[in-house]
């Protein structure tokens, strides 16, 4: 039997979300069934709510920052069991063939992922197309896309992590950021206060770079221990050649220029805010140093589990703001704002006592 779950969605790319009743496929052998208990707000899920990349099919039901604990599993499962805390990130399939997905890197399969809200629905079992997320009561997913959290960590804290911190974690760990490097973490969001958290545990010094005098102070409560301000000239050509490897989270197309010159020779800055196009690039930048500007994109299941485990032995959870579903909206045009620190995560508890269901 297919499973009745209450979430919300929106109905197009101008409606606000609201209550929405529909089923989840009959569990396979390799799934397990989780009670969703917290789920983050990330911009993304704004975007394709909003149909403002140009892809989103509705009815749309966001969500892929997801925490809950194990309903139940099928007899194939055999990591999991009813009760485990787990998460389920931005993924929720891949072919599992293609030399990435063999790798680990199933963020980067060949023949495209399956994402965990909009993405095309290849095993089916429901009446819908498209694969619905975590904005819900239950989800069910493959074993493989099913991660383990660690029971020291706060599950609501931990939710923006399946996103917000596996896309700083991937890059800072790829590149090998270590204790002695001075690393720069660009723009304090949603990213970057996860990028300042994590090259702090892994012993680098960390400089938040921001437009904003205001962040300075909570970039350093999060670990930072300077501050530059991109709008201070002198500032900013004092510092130049000085960095080891720079994390970009700006979420705009931007003039990237300004920033490359930070970088020693043969250093690395990561782009993983942006999916707009770059507003300057000059390549005597990247000539002359032998500098280098790479892109980031989330991470693998196996790195994605690293990362979690980082977590739990640093006691690293995002920094939150905590909301019942009924104001998901309001939370939507505030993210837009800017005005929250520094992830909205739904309680989805309150999804208990909503009323006016939307069947």
């Amino acid at each position: 039997m297919s499973i009745h779950v209450h979430g919300y969605a929106n109905h197009s790319a101008t409606d606000k979300l609201v209550p929405f009743t529909f089923e989840r496929r009959d569990p396979r052998g390799q799934d397990v069934v989780i009670d969703i208990k917290y789920c983050g707000v990330c911009h993304s899920d704004i975007h394709f709510a909003r149909n403002e990349w140009g892809w989103t099919t509705y009815p749309f039901v966001p969500g892929h920052e997801i925490i809950g604990r194990v309903k139940s599993v099928g007899n194939k499962v055999s990591k999991f069991k009813a009760g485990d805390l787990v998460g389920v990130g931005c993924m929720v399939d891949s072919c599992r063939h293609c030399a990435s997905c063999e790798e680990g890197l199933e963020q980067y399969c060949e023949n495209g992922f399956t994402g965990t809200y909009g993405g095309d629905d290849k095993i089916g079992g429901t009446q819908y197309p498209k694969t619905f997320g975590g904005y819900s009561n239950i989800i069910t997913a493959d074993e493989h896309f099913v991660l383990r959290v660690p029971e020291n960590l706060d599950p609501a804290g931990a939710a923006p992590l399946l996103c917000a911190g596996i896309t700083t974690y991937s890059p800072l760990n790829h590149w090998k950021v270590s204790a002695g490097q001075k690393v720069g973490i660009i723009g304090l969001g949603g990213l970057g206060h996860m990028g300042v958290k994590f090259a702090h545990a892994m012993g680098a010094h960390v400089v938040m770079i921001t437009t904003s005098p205001e962040k300075g102070a909570d970039a350093k409560k999060l670990g930072a221990n300077e501050v530059l301000i991109s709008k201070d000239a002198k500032a900013m050509e004092a510092a130049q050649n000085k960095f080891d490897f720079l994390l970009n989270t700006i979420p705009v197309g931007h003039d990237v220029d300004p920033y490359m010159l930070l970088l020693k020779r043969d250093a690395v800055m990561v782009v993983v805010g942006s999916v707009e196009p770059l507003k300057k690039v000059d390549g005597i930048n990247f000539i002359f140093k032998r500098r280098s500007m790479a892109g980031s994109l989330i991470g693998g299941i196996p790195e994605t589990q690293e990362m979690l485990d980082f977590c739990g032995k640093h006691d690293i959870t995002c920094e939150i703001e905590k909301i019942a579903i009924k104001d998901i909206n309001t939370a939507y045009d505030r993210t837009v704002k800017g005005d929250v620190k520094y992830r909205f995560v739904i309680d989805m508890a309150s999804l208990k006592t909503y009323t006016n269901r939307k069947e």
